[in-house]
């Protein structure tokens, strides 16, 4: 009986499957036995031209809109950067994942205590949210995503970082250059500085809810120069190039002077 036999990048071998680079087609093999069926025909990387794989969640034409439940928005994603900064044209592996996007629609909020309290963010305003967080949709034509609240980080209605309105109980951060020298003055090379975890706050959010619903004001003020956690928070790059990092309040460690 005929069955599968696939070659190339480790199929069919010893070796694990990396990738399909390398998969080419060979006439049917008989008597060779596999799990994966008995149509006697091999497969290469032709085969799989059209093959897409998508992360996010299809969802059917026959639906027409989409309402976030409790605490969560839904958020059109920006559309990635297809160009560099000097106008040359990216392949799909080197553009960026976008962070932000457009709420276009919200949830009716969270009960704390006996207090109702409504989502902070409105339709139509322009947000950031951490990487790796919500659930990804394609709707209507356009790539979206589900989060809950605390998952947006700020609002952002420029292009600018510096611009960036932290929300709840985050802190958005300026931070601070790496040390071009080391302390007997030799000049470090880029790969030898070390990362800074200090820098100047630049904006504050509201603070978060207490038991009974009401707004914790955040005991950082804006101006500060700060200790923070070194591999917390979400960063980003200013058009000026400086750097900047959104992170919660808790990551903050100290308050230099």
């Amino acid at each position: 009986m005929a069955s599968i036999q696939l070659a190339g990048c480790g199929l069919a071998g010893k070796k694990s499957l990396p990738c399909f680079d390398g998969l080419r087609c060979l006439r049917p093999a008989f008597g060779v036995s596999s799990s994966l069926g008995a149509s006697g025909a091999i497969l290469d990387r032709r085969c799989f031209k059209g093959l897409v794989i998508k992360a996010a969640t299809v969802v059917a034409p026959k639906y027409t809109s989409i309402k976030p439940l409790g605490e969560r928005v839904l958020v059109k994603i920006k559309i990635s950067e297809q160009k560099s900064t000097g106008g040359i044209l990216l392949p799909t592996a080197a553009q960026t994942k976008p962070q932000g996007g457009e709420v276009v629609a919200v949830g009716e909020g969270k009960t704390i205590g006996k207090k109702k309290v409504d989502i902070s963010v409105k339709t139509g305003a322009k947000v950031i949210y951490s990487k790796y967080a919500g659930t990804e949709l394609e709707f209507g034509g356009a790539n979206h995503i589900i989060l809950k609240e605390d998952d947006i980080v700020g609002i952002l209605e420029t292009d600018e970082a510096k611009d960036i309105q932290p929300l709840n109980d985050r802190v958005l951060i300026k931070v601070s250059l790496a040390e071009e020298k080391t302390s007997g003055g030799l000049l470090l090379t880029e790969a030898a500085k070390e990362k800074p975890s200090t820098g100047t706050v630049i904006a504050v959010g509201p603070g978060s809810y207490d038991e009974e619903g009401n707004r914790k004001p955040l005991t950082i003020n804006s101006g500060s120069t700060v200790l923070y956690s070194k591999y917390a928070g979400s960063e980003f790059r200013g058009a000026d190039g400086s750097d900047y990092i959104v992170l919660r309040a808790s990551d903050v460690i100290a308050i230099l002077s």
